[in-house]
C-alpha cells in the first residue's frame, strides 16, 4: 500500500497578475522537500509545480492561507476558493484538528475587474457561495482522515483526499480539477488537496477514577443529496437520501504508554422511498408519497451501500403511526417488505405514544426490542496500540420526519447505552457500575449531544434541535417545549422564506447544479407580486384607526376601517389560496415535477395552488393535464413561478 501523505499546513500565497503561487509552510523537522503551487492566470488556468520559489518582483500581493478548498467555476470566471483563518479544536491521537473560520475567493483569471464580479448573475452566485462558507461548520486535520470512521481508517492508505470517504468529503465537488490533475499522473497535487467534513467535532478530556480519557463525538453529512429540510426529502434513482448523516462516538485510554481506541457508529437518514413536504404557507405542507416504478430499486440500492458499508443494519422508524405522518411509516413499511434483505432489520417504535407525557427515559424499552432482534452493546470498534481487537459489524439507522429532534433523542440514548459497556471493556468501570454516576463526565455527555443535535437540526432546519432539554438535563421540562414551540414557529417562517437560497448553495457547492449563462425573473403576474403589499398595507391603515384618537368623524374612520378589513381579508384569503406562489422556491434546481405532480401514490391535499388548479382538475373543455405536461410546457406555470433556474 502506499504511504501516507499529509497536506501542507499552509501557504504563503503571493498573489501577481499573471499568477497565483503557493508557497508551503513547513514544520522546522519536516525533511521533504517542499515544492510551489504555481496557478496561470489566463484562460487555461495551468497548473504546475516549481521546485523553488521564482525571483519575486513588486507587484505581488501576500497571504497567509491555511487550505485551498479547490476551485468552482460561476457564471463569468473560475474562482480559486481558499481557508484563511482557522482555529484548532483539539488534538486526536497526537493529530491537530481544526475548525475554519474566514474565506477568501479569488478569481482566477486576470481580467476579472470588479465590473464583471458585479454582473448581477455572479454577483448572485458568489453571494450564495459565501452564504454557504460562512454558515457551515467546517472542519479538517493536515494528517488524520476526518470523513472516516476509526473502524474505517485502519484500512485506509495513501494520500488525504485518496483515504477519504467520498460521502463526507465535503469539497470533493470543487476538489474535482486538482484530484484529475494527481490521477491523470501529470502533476502530484496531493499535498494541496485538503478534504473537509462539514458536521460536528467536540473533543473533551475527562477523568473517571483516575483514569484520563479522551471523550468525542463526530457528525459527517452527506454532500449526496444534501439540502433543507423541505426541499430535500426522501431518496433519489441513484439510492441516495436526504439529511444522510453518520455519528461517531468515540473514547480514548492511554494507560501504561498504550492507546486503547474505542468508537461506535450510527447513522440517520431520510425514508428511502421518494416523497415530499410541498410547502404552501400553511403549517403543515401538503405530503405526498410518489408511487413511482423504480422505487424498489432505488430502496434497495440504498440499502445494498448501507449493508456493504456497515454490516448488518436495524433500523429504527420513529415517524408517527396516526394522522399527518401515517402515509409516511406505511409507505417505508411497504418498502422494506418488498426489499426481502435478511440483513436489514426493520423496528417501528411509536416514540410520541411510547414517551407519552415527556418521559423520553422509555427510550431504553426500544433498545430492549432491538437486543431481542440481535443488536448488542458490545458491537463497536476497539484498537489496542493500534492493533484492531474488535470490529463493529452492525449500525442502528434512526429517522423520524426530518431526521432530527425525535432521532437525537434515540441515538443519544443508544451512546450512552454502548459507552457503558465500552468503559467496563477497558477497565475504567468495574461491571454494574454507570457512567451516569460519574457526575461531572454525565454533564458533558449530555452537554456534547445536545450540542450535536442543534448542530445536525440547524443545518437542515435552519433552528437548533427540538427536545435538547432532555439531552442536556435527562429530563423533559415545560421551558424546554416553550422554546421548542418558539424553534417551530422560526423553523416555519426560514423554511418558507428562506431555505430557497439556503438550498441554492447547498446545490452550487456540491455541483448538484452547475451554472449555466442567462437567467429568467420573476414571472409571477403583477397581482400575485403586489397582493402581500396591499394586505400590509390594509393591515396598516387598520392599526391606525385602532391607535387613532377619537373624533367628531368617526363615520368616515369607520368606513376606512369597514373597507381596511375587507381588503386585508381578500387579500389573505387570496395569498393563502396561492401559496405556493409564496414560497422561496430554490431556483437553481427548482423541483418542480414535485410542486406538480399528480402521478400515483398519495397526497393530503393540494392546498394554496388556486392559480394552478387547472393543471390538476383539468375543466370541462379539455382533458386533465399531468405533471410531464407542465414540465414540458413551462409556459403554463408562468403566473405561479417565484424566480428561475439560470439558463442557457
Amino acid at each position: 500500500m502506499a504511504a501516507e501523505v499529509p497536506a501542507w499546513e499552509g501557504y504563503t500565497l503571493y498573489i501577481a497578475p499573471e499568477s497565483y503561487l503557493f508557497d508551503p509552510i513547513t514544520a522546522k523537522d519536516a525533511g521533504e522537500k517542499k515544492q510551489v503551487l504555481k496557478i496561470e492566470r489566463d484562460e487555461e488556468g495551468s497548473i504546475t509545480l516549481l521546485d523553488s520559489m521564482p525571483t519575486l518582483t513588486l507587484r505581488e500581493k501576500e497571504l497567509k492561507v491555511y487550505g485551498i478548498l479547490g476551485q468552482i467555476t460561476l457564471h463569468t470566471a473560475p474562482y480559486l476558493v481558499l481557508v484563511t483563518a482557522r482555529k484548532q479544536v483539539g488534538t486526536l491521537s497526537g493529530h491537530a484538528l481544526y475548525q475554519a473560520t474566514d474565506f477568501r475567493i479569488c478569481p482566477v483569471p486576470r481580467d476579472s475587474k470588479p465590473s464583471v464580479m458585479e454582473h448581477p448573475i455572479e454577483r448572485t452566485l458568489l453571494e450564495l457561495l459565501k452564504t454557504h462558507l460562512y454558515s457551515a461548520p467546517f472542519y479538517f486535520s493536515y494528517t488524520y482522515d476526518l470523513t472516516s470512521s476509526f473502524q474505517r481508517s485502519e484500512s485506509q492508505r495513501g494520500a488525504l483526499w485518496q483515504r477519504a470517504d467520498e460521502r463526507f468529503f465535503w469539497n470533493r465537488y470543487i476538489s474535482t480539477g486538482f484530484i484529475e490533475t494527481t490521477a491523470s499522473g501529470k502533476t502530484d497535487l496531493s499535498k494541496f488537496i485538503l478534504p473537509i467534513i462539514f458536521g460536528f467535532l467536540e473533543l473533551k478530556q475527562i477523568n473517571i477514577k483516575g483514569n484520563d480519557l479522551t471523550y468525542g463525538l463526530i457528525a459527517r453529512r452527506s454532500r449526496h443529496r444534501a439540502g433543507t429540510r423541505y426541499f430535500s426529502r426522501g431518496i433519489d434513482a441513484t439510492g441516495e437520501v436526504s439529511n444522510f448523516n453518520e455519528s461517531e462516538q468515540f473514547i480514548i485510554l492511554n494507560k501504561g504508554g498504550k492507546e486503547t481506541r474505542s468508537s461506535y457508529v450510527q447513522t440517520r437518514g431520510s425514508v428511502p422511498v421518494f416523497w415530499a413536504e410541498v410547502n404552501n404557507l400553511r403549517y403543515k405542507p401538503d405530503l405526498l408519497i410518489m408511487d413511482k416504478h423504480e422505487t424498489a430499486e432505488a430502496t434497495a440500492l440504498h440499502f445494498q451501500k448501507q449493508v456493504a458499508t456497515y454490516g448488518e443494519n436495524y433500523l429504527v422508524n420513529l415517524v408517527n403511526q396516526k394522522g399527518y405522518e401515517k402515509p409516511v411509516k406505511d409507505a417505508y413499511e411497504k418498502a422494506v417488505e418488498e426489499l426481502g434483505n435478511p440483513r436489514v432489520h426493520y423496528t417501528y417504535y411509536d416514540f410520541h405514544h411510547e414517551c407519552k407525557g415527556m418521559k423520553f427515559e422509555k427510550v431504553f424499552g426500544l433498545i430492549e426490542r432491538l437486543q431481542g432482534k440481535g443488536l448488542r452493546a458490545e458491537d463497536y470498534f476497539q484498537s489496542d496500540g493500534g492493533r484492531t481487537t474488535r470490529k463493529q459489524s452492525a449500525v442502528v439507522r434512526t429517522n423520524c420526519m426530518d431526521c432530527l429532534d425525535r432521532t437525537n433523542v434515540v441515538q443519544s440514548t443508544l451512546g450512552r447505552w454502548v459507552l457503558n459497556q465500552q468503559l467496563r471493556e477497558v477497565g475504567v468501570l468495574a461491571s454494574g457500575e454507570k457512567f451516569e454516576d460519574q457526575k461531572e463526565f454525565w454533564h458533558i455527555f449530555r452537554n456534547v449531544w445536545a450540542d450535536h443535535a442543534d448542530v445536525v437540526s440547524k443545518a437542515y432546519s435552519g433552528t437548533g434541535a427540538l427536545k435538547t432539554d432532555f439531552t442536556r438535563t435527562g429530563k423533559r421540562s415545560w421551558e424546554g417545549a416553550l422554546q421548542d414551540g418558539v424553534n417551530s414557529m422560526t423553523r416555519y417562517v426560514r423554511n418558507n422564506f428562506f431555505d430557497g437560497s439556503r438550498q441554492d448553495a447547498y446545490d452550487l457547492f456540491t455541483g448538484a447544479w452547475t451554472p449555466r449563462k442567462g437567467a429568467t425573473g420573476d414571472k409571477r403576474a403583477i397581482l400575485v407580486r403586489l397582493m402581500p403589499y396591499i394586505w400590509l398595507l390594509s393591515v396598516a391603515i387598520l392599526v391606525a384607526a385602532f391607535l387613532a384618537p377619537r373624533s367628531d368623524d368617526d363615520a368616515t374612520r369607520n368606513k376606512i376601517t369597514a373597507v381596511a378589513v375587507i381588503v386585508a381579508f381578500t387579500s389573505f384569503y387570496f395569498i393563502t389560496e396561492r401559496g405556493l406562489e409564496y414560497v422561496a422556491w430554490p431556483t437553481l434546481n427548482r423541483p418542480e415535477e414535485t410542486m406538480y405532480y399528480d402521478g400515483p401514490g398519495y397526497s393530503s391535499g393540494r392546498h394554496g395552488r388556486a392559480a394552478i388548479s387547472a393543471h390538476y382538475e383539468g375543466n370541462r373543455k379539455g382533458p386533465k393535464s399531468t405533471a410531464r405536461d407542465i414540465l414540458a410546457e413551462p409556459a403554463k406555470v408562468a403566473k405561479g413561478r417565484r424566480g428561475g433556474e439560470y439558463t442557457q
